[in-house]
């Protein structure tokens, strides 16, 4: 079990997330959580912030394989307008539902740790190729930022707290906002 100990710290925190949000990830939780000393994260992981990495770091890998999952669902020959709302839906639907892990890989970059870069960098990745067919005439950084820009932003703006209909905060249909960019 010791062998395992990193692991099982991570997915500690990683249901604490899940339950509390940021509130409830502390080096005391995790331990006691876990059933060790409040020493042992520390020592593996340097205190919270080696943690939250190590956390941040499953977080993009479990956000990869959703939006892999959402790609390989999609029949071969699927438009590729449909892969990229398929993909990016995944990117939405991921924030909705695991909001803390979320907001927690985000506030995390940029980083200085390699394996948390490359598993940020393989969902970005991701994400790159279903948009790049669409890119045409135009820039290809601006038009890659404006249609990030507006998953992240929708994943943003829709996760965790409803908006009434009356809000001056329309949420319209991603696939109609994302058609307005690509088409």
């Amino acid at each position: 079990m010791r062998g395992d100990l990193p692991q099982l710290l991570i997915k500690t925190g990683l249901d604490l997330l899940d339950e509390e949000g940021t509130e409830g990830l502390t080096l005391r939780r995790i331990a006691a959580r876990a059933g060790v000393s409040h020493a042992a994260p520390a020592h593996h992981f340097n205190g919270l912030p080696g943690l939250r990495t190590a956390i941040a770091t499953q977080g993009f890998r479990s956000f990869l394989h959703e939006l892999v999952s959402a790609r390989d669902a999609l029949p071969p020959d699927a438009d590729p307008f449909l892969c990229l709302l398929a993909v990016n839906q995944a990117y939405i639907r991921f924030s909705r539902r695991r909001t803390a892990l979320f907001r927690l890989m985000f506030d995390q970059l940029p980083t200085e740790d390699n394996d948390l870069r490359q598993a940020a960098l393989a969902a970005y990745a991701i994400l790159q190729d279903h948009w790049t067919p669409f890119v045409g005439d135009r820039h290809p950084a601006s038009f890659e930022t404006a249609i990030w820009a507006l998953t992240h932003g929708f994943a943003a703006l829709s996760m965790d707290r409803p908006y009434p209909p009356d809000t001056p905060v329309n949420l319209s249909s991603y696939e109609d906002a994302l058609r307005l960019l690509v088409g």
